[in-house]
């Protein structure tokens, strides 16, 4: 059968400004371009799902069906998320429209030369869905689930519970990072975190920490109950953890950065489909799914924009997952 996705989280409109620098407080400058996107780091997730688990020729079939579940407002901006999933194979039945209320939005700074990024978010509709949203979960059920933490962080935990009692496989990437419950963990089969959000989650803000080789902090990480724990470093690549295992180190793939915004949703993506196609978690099948993604993320800074600069699977090499 068909591998199933369902992706719980965040729909927002971009409102991207690139500029030569960011202004100092009480400075106005003027930028170098300005656009419009749909993003959320959950709309961004399932897309990288979808476009990397289908041709762009023909989005109506893909290796892996991918589904959305979550909110937007009443708005135009909620028409255009809607599209946007749509247009990119992803099936949003389950986003709901909520009268009165609006949209996410992302004002979202991109610096020019480094291609990184600062955004501000304001959540609208993302934060109308209630755990009571979440107790249970519609058939067909999904073979794994991925969560992000922009919807209130009540209902993420409910999805955890529920995922747990169907014995549903989860993905959770704690972005904007917070510590969760001990017992959350439980629930979840894949940590993906950068660095900050390991640092957050493990409770230790020191930001010297080498998440390469600190492995009283991979301990700590992998003590919280995570099967399988994946830091991307960004440019110093990616560190894979699981208890019983060797610590495992990708370096990062050479590129020309011109915009950084969907690279780590790119990654949990593709990673996604990866881990999809093969089920088996041996060593070396987890470390293909991680050099894939690593590979689409990669593909993913050389262009500007969120999900239109997310790859399709055609654009990339195989997976090798198999």
């Amino acid at each position: 059968m068909t591998p199933r996705i369902e992706v719980i989280g965040s729909l927002n409109l971009d409102l991207v400004s690139t500029t030569a620098r960011v202004p100092q407080g009480g400075e106005t400058i003027i930028t170098q371009s300005f656009s419009t996107g749909c993003g959320g780091k959950g709309a961004n997730q399932a897309v990288a799902c979808a476009r990397l688990s289908r041709s762009q020729h023909d989005i109506s079939s893909g290796s892996v069906i991918v589904s959305m579940a979550g909110a937007v407002g009443d708005d135009s901006f909620g028409g255009d998320l809607l599209k946007g999933l749509r247009d990119n194979g992803v099936d949003a039945a389950s986003v709901l429209v909520r009268k009165g209320e609006k949209s996410g939005v992302a004002v979202i700074i991109v610096e020019e030369h480094s291609g990184e990024n600062r955004i501000l978010m304001s959540p609208g509709a993302n934060f109308s869905l209630k755990p009571a949203d979440f107790t249970d979960l519609p058939a067909p059920l999904p073979d794994i689930i991925i969560l992000q933490l922009e919807i209130p962080l009540d209902t993420t935990l409910q999805i955890l519970k529920t995922a747990q009692q169907k014995k549903i496989e989860v993905l959770l990437n704690p972005a904007p990072a917070q510590k969760l419950p001990n017992e959350a963990y439980l629930a979840i089969t894949h940590l993906v975190v950068n660095e900050s959000e390991a640092s957050i989650v493990t409770g230790n803000e020191a930001r010297d920490i080498d998440w390469t080789s600190n492995t009283a902090q991979h301990k700590t990480l992998l003590d919280l109950g995570a099967r399988h724990v994946i830091i991307t470093l960004g440019a110093r690549g990616v560190c894979y953890l699981s208890k019983g295992k060797p610590i495992r180190t990708f370096a990062a793939q050479k590129v020309n950065v011109k915009d950084t915004t969907a690279a780590g949703d790119t990654f949990v993506g593709a990673y996604a489909v990866a881990i999809m196609l093969n089920r088996d978690r041996s060593e070396t099948a987890m470390a293909k799914a991680i050099d894939w993604a690593n590979q689409a993320a990669a593909k993913t800074v050389e262009r500007p924009g969120a999900q239109s600069a997310i790859p399709w699977a055609n654009e990339l090499p195989p997976s090798n997952a198999k």
